[in-house]
């Protein structure tokens, strides 16, 4: 009987901190095989029990059983390593351990960015996926706890109710503890997004040494899933709605477009419908609030930054922050 195949590494997050764009580049080397489904979320057991009721409105594929999601490696060939890149793992409190039993040896990655730019950039993604209804973020973070005691959610059948739980996304020291403490230093990356941002080939450079794969293949640098604003939550999920059929009127407006329109065009009509009238550049960031939330967050950033051995209270302009 063939021997399962097991993930090498895994890129354990931040969403929205490059993880998509770490995960296209390194799938183009041909000593590393990762599979088309991106985040398979397996290990991240707790924060699953409220997924959306909408399918669509989390990955397709998701495996269930251990058997499933070593399936998902198959493909791997013998001299290549493997891989997965699920943003969820680091803000899980259970998936460090899961990792650990089933692939001690596993190389972890992991990605931090400035705690304001990070929320900011979060909530407008989680909004652009219909998860989070407050448009502002103002009052998406000072819901927070009502939130906790299952008050002041949402209706929609895309509402994750863990997912705006937003301050538990910056417990950066507790979330790299986690694997400090299961893992030897030499299997732990810890990347800052902003070099990420201003030097992707470089930064790529050492993800590679890091695996022990060439470093000398070509690096192509590229940016994913950058943020946009949404005009209307209410047409968003219009939109959303009428894609997924998630109604007796949107199954029939759906049903008319598959008759109609091949696959491929309905898909491209999606998108070209998103990004001319539901999507929008996001207006800049309130400075007030983002001095607010530095404020909230500095302990967070300062106690990284002793982790690490690197200042990144001055690097994140934490350093005038009282």
């Amino acid at each position: 009987m063939t021997q399962a195949r097991l993930p090498d590494f895994f890129v354990v997050g931040h969403p929205k901190c490059g993880t998509t764009a770490l995960y296209e580049m390194l799938r183009l080397h041909p000593q590393v095989f990762m599979p088309d489904l991106k985040e398979p979320w397996f290990f991240a057991t707790e924060l699953l029990h409220d997924l959306p009721t909408v399918s669509i409105a989390i990955p397709d594929g998701i495996p269930k059983t251990l058997g499933d999601y070593l399936a998902l490696f198959e493909g791997a060939r013998p001299e290549q390593l493997a891989g997965e890149a699920s943003p969820l793992y680091l803000w899980s409190h259970s998936a460090a351990s899961g990792i650990a039993k089933l692939q001690p040896d596993a190389r972890i990655i992991a990605v931090f960015r400035e705690p304001a730019s990070f929320l900011r950039s979060l909530h407008l993604e989680l909004v652009q996926r219909n998860q989070e209804p407050e448009k502002d973020l103002r009052t998406a973070i000072n819901v927070e706890e009502m939130r906790r005691q299952g008050r002041y959610v949402s209706p929609s059948p895309w509402y994750w109710p863990t997912v705006v739980l937003y301050s538990d996304y910056v417990r950066y020291a507790q979330q790299l503890r986690r694997y400090q403490v299961l893992f030897p230093p030499e299997q732990i990356l810890v990347l800052i997004y902003d070099d990420f941002r201003s030097d992707n080939e470089a930064v790529m450079r050492a993800v590679q040494r890091f695996l022990g794969i060439g470093d000398t293949y070509p690096i192509e640098s590229m940016e994913a899933n950058p943020s946009v604003s949404v005009r209307s939550t209410h047409l968003n999920n219009l939109v959303r709605n009428i894609s997924t059929g998630d109604s007796s009127f949107s199954r029939a407006i759906k049903k008319l477009a598959e008759a109609i329109l091949p696959r491929q065009l309905r898909h491209k009509a999606l998108e070209i419908t998103q990004r001319r009238l539901i999507y929008t550049k996001p207006e800049p960031p309130d400075d007030k609030l983002m001095l607010e939330l530095q404020r909230r967050y500095k302990k967070e950033v300062e106690a990284l930054s002793e982790l690490l051995g690197r200042d990144l209270v001055t690097l994140w302009g934490y350093d005038d922050i009282h």
